[in-house]
């Protein structure tokens, strides 16, 4: 990272064809989507149907602008059933939250990984056959009565 280039993502081409590896550095922005993360997914998804999804917010990763959470959220909204896996890894807490607060809404199993477990997160993520029944790692039982259970009763 310079001045110049504050931050972006940088990709790991060592993995299986249908694996998208990506870690974000620094500063992302909505050119960073719209110039290299976009692009890698939509050639990736013509050439394979499905792809997993391996993504990294290290140590460095600084936070995303306004455009690039915008276009983050339009990616996944359209290519919702495009994804086969994503794997998150990063140790940043309202990331993880968030990770957990959407999960159950994406179609894939989604796993998230602190960053002393990327090699477990790289393994998962490569790996074939069947998967398991996955459960988000949130915990929906607990449901918000609705209104009319906090009124009070009419006299």
């Amino acid at each position: 990272m310079t001045k110049e280039n504050p931050g972006g993502f940088a990709f790991d081409e060592g993995l299986p064809a249908d694996v998208i590896a990506v870690t974000a550095h620094g500063h992302i922005t909505r050119a960073d989507y719209e110039r290299d993360l976009i692009p890698r997914v939509e050639d990736r998804l013509r050439a394979e149907g499905k792809v997993k999804l391996l993504y990294e917010l290290g140590a460095d990763f600084a936070g995303v602008s306004a455009g690039a959470a915008w276009d983050d959220t339009k990616l996944g909204l359209l290519h919702l059933a495009d994804f086969a896996r994503i794997a998150v890894v990063t140790d940043h807490d309202w990331v993880r939250i968030g990770v957990k607060m959407f999960a159950p809404l994406i179609p894939c199993p989604v796993h998230l990984f602190h960053l002393t477990e990327r090699a477990a997160a790289r393994d998962w993520i490569c790996a074939n056959g069947p998967e398991r029944p996955h459960k988000p790692g949130v915990d929906a039982t607990h449901k918000i009565p609705p209104l009319e259970d906090r009124m009070p009763p009419e006299s």
